[in-house]
């Protein structure tokens, strides 16, 4: 599969809210050391919202399937992390507006656009101890590789232990940050929410491609 068009982007969404549905308590439990304890709950319903949306749409493009999921993801789950994984998204869908099918370069413009929104949103830096630390990674080791296939794999991998890095980090970012030396210790949720996407496309991916 050398290009992603609408109903692989659709697919993509919909492993990753199968994936985290099923990691939904863990990340509450993530976010219980660091927070409200409901970080999982909303972003499984956020990205439930989205695939729902998704379906709702009549021949959609390319730019309405990630439309789609920005705006279920602003709107679900609301708030600063409403906001932050919205945009993710939301600053994506000008790349892709326009064209019916993406390649792997694409697909970088894309990502890296998404990655400039979270962090243009959420003003973190690697080391902040937030999504950032799992995502930033990812997306320069997708940008790295040639296609898709590995694209995937290596993205996953680096978000992952992107995620696992954040657990001896002080949060220097979000309601975290008030908790200083108490965090450290902990695996920030959004990194770890990052790392589930991110392995979930490329599980599916393997099993597509």
């Amino acid at each position: 599969m050398m290009t992603i068009g609408p109903a692989e982007l659709a697919a993509m969404i919909e492993a990753v809210a199968q994936r985290v549905s099923i990691e939904r308590e863990a990340l509450n439990r993530l976010d219980a050391a660091l927070g409200d304890g409901d970080h999982g709950t909303s972003i499984s319903a956020a990205f439930t919202a989205a695939i729902e949306a998704i379906a709702a749409l009549d021949q959609p493009s390319a730019s309405d399937i990630w439309l789609a999921a920005a705006k279920a993801l602003m709107n679900r789950m609301g708030g600063a992390s409403g906001a932050i994984f919205g945009s993710f998204f939301l600053k994506g869908v000008a790349v892709i507006r326009g064209k019916d099918r993406l390649n792997k370069r694409d697909m970088d413009a894309v990502l890296t656009a998404g990655l400039q929104g979270v962090q243009t949103r959420g003003k973190a830096q690697v080391g902040d101890k937030t999504m950032v630390d799992a995502l930033a990674p990812a997306v320069a080791a997708f940008a790295r590789t040639d296609d898709f296939t590995a694209g995937w794999r290596c993205a996953a991998e680096a978000a992952g232990d992107g995620a696992d890095s954040t657990r001896e980090l002080i949060a220097r970012r979000g309601r975290a940050k008030y908790l200083g030396e108490r965090g450290s210790g902990h695996i920030d949720p959004g990194a770890m929410t990052i790392a589930i996407l991110f392995a979930a496309i490329d599980d599916w991916w393997t099993g597509k491609a």
